[in-house]
């Protein structure tokens, strides 16, 4: 097969005219497939290096070049990277005063965490405050320069300190992050004046599902839209708890039991009206609703359970933060939290036991402090039967009404409960209204100090005694 290529350049246009002629037509198996028909390397090169060609590349990069590379830009240039440099300075200085004066402030720790993000934009609002600076000084000295660079960079930094601080709101470090970096894209665009051609394309892509036509636009605005009430949400119930569980009207469980349905509300209120805003039609999730029921009736009864069986648990008081208990399988601690799924208890060795609320409802539970958080303690102890009875009551009593954490009403009790093999056995009784801080240790300090009593009055505590015969054997028989 013979190609005669005839490639023809034009001067003035710098356009191509690439033609092929067959001088015969050969038949190509199905299998091979075709070669698209297109300019050669050796046409774009003999473009390239036309001299029309390299005038006009140049004359452009010079005409760029001019635009950029004056001393209005240059200028701007310069104050923007020093303003930059500036506030990286300021911030490495005063940074550490700032988080020691924050730590020192007594605040609630949301409150702390969102100081501390702030603290961080230190650089930005330094950078800011420079250029509003240099920009007001360099339009008084030369008027007629254009200052289109500053203005651009101060209202994107402007934008960013806004963006960060709203987005203190979203608990979530990475969900903030997130937000704020696409909320600040947004007002980039419309800073630089692409915003209206970004949203025209997205609401040009989407899709119809039945009657209802979905663009990318909408599910951007509805995502971003719930995304923020829901966090507006979430913080607006961790205030409401906070000030709740400081009031001391209210008893634990009720403290808890309100700021969980005052979650709840802000957070159903919070999606309602999301969805609405963004105009979603609800009907159209009518069959997706009814799914959902079903999977919640069947997959998902044991997180309902569990769910209800809290609001109960809040509703009877039969348990509350702070309350020691002891479970069927012997875990003993007292509650630290009551969430919505389970129940936390904190034992002594600081292990923290997750039981499902509904455990709660179905099997017994011990309460120690359900009326009230007095607990008594029984230690036994036998002395010898040459000791006085009456003496060793009164003298255990005395000795144990100055340890710590021994209640003085219900006073200690000490009786005679058993004349045994080898001593007089007693048993010594007190109560404590603190279990959660332990009950082995306060008992150790009971026996030590009875123990120290009975060595100042002569009371014996006494021991078995063995006696070891050894019979040796009549060598004779």
């Amino acid at each position: 097969m013979t190609n005669d290529i005839t490639s023809t350049v034009s001067a003035g246009d710098q356009t191509i005219d690439l033609s092929i002629n067959n001088a015969e037509s050969q038949s190509v198996p199905d299998d091979i497939p075709a070669v698209m028909d297109g300019p050669k390397m050796e046409d774009i090169i003999d473009v390239v290096q036309n001299p029309e060609t390299l005038d006009t590349i140049f004359s452009t990069v010079e005409k760029f070049a001019l635009h950029i590379f004056t001393w209005n830009v240059i200028i701007e240039l310069t104050i923007i990277a020093g303003a930059i440099c500036f506030g990286w300075l300021m911030r490495k200085v005063f940074r550490p005063h700032l988080e020691k004066m924050v730590s020192a402030v007594s605040v609630p720790y949301a409150m702390k965490r969102v100081m501390r993000n702030l603290i961080k934009l230190s650089l930005h609002i330094t950078a800011v405050v420079v250029l509003l600076l240099s920009t007001v000084i360099l339009v008084s000295i030369m008027p007629q320069w254009s200052i289109k660079i500053l203005t651009a960079v101060t209202k994107l930094l402007t934008a960013w300190i806004f963006i960060r601080a709203i987005a203190q709101i979203i608990v979530n470090g990475f969900l903030r992050n997130i937000i704020a970096s696409f909320a600040w894209i947004v007002a980039a665009l419309s800073i630089v004046g692409g915003l209206e051609m970004t949203l025209s394309t997205l609401d040009s892509i989407g899709l119809t599902i039945g009657g209802t036509h979905i663009t990318l636009l909408a599910v951007g605005k509805a995502v971003m839209l719930l995304t923020l009430l829901l966090a507006v949400a979430q913080f607006l119930s961790k205030v409401a708890e906070q000030r709740i569980r400081s009031s001391t009207s209210l008893t634990p469980s009720a403290q808890v039991l309100i700021g969980k349905v005052i979650k709840i509300t802000l957070i159903t209120f919070a999606l309602l009206f999301g969805v609405t805003m963004a105009g979603i039609d609800l009907s159209a999730f009518a069959i997706f609703g009814g799914a959902l029921g079903l999977g919640i009736g069947f997959g998902l009864q044991k997180v309902i359970s569990n769910l209800f069986s809290g609001i109960l648990l809040l509703a009877d008081h039969s348990i509350k933060p702070g309350d020691i208990i002891e479970m069927p399988d012997g875990v003993f601690g007292w509650i630290g939290q009551l969430n919505a799924r389970y129940v936390s208890i904190v034992t002594r060795d600081n292990k923290e036991y997750l039981v499902p609320n509904e455990d709660f409802i179905t099997q017994p539970v011990i309460n120690w402090s359900y009326t009230n958080r007095l607990i008594r303690i029984e230690i036994s102890f036998g002395v010898h039967y040459k000791s006085d009875p009456h003496e060793v009551r009164r003298i255990a009593v005395e000795a144990i009404k100055n340890v710590p954490r021994v209640q003085e009403d219900p006073a200690p009790v000490c009786h005679l409960v058993e004349f045994g093999e080898s001593s007089l056995n007693f048993v010594l009784r007190y109560w404590i209204n603190d279990a959660e801080k332990g009950v082995t240790n306060t008992k150790g300090d009971v026996m030590l100090a009875v123990w120290d009593a009975f060595k100042e009055n002569g009371i014996e505590i006494p021991y078995p005694h063995r006696e070891v015969h050894l019979h040796q054997k009549d060598k004779s028989i």
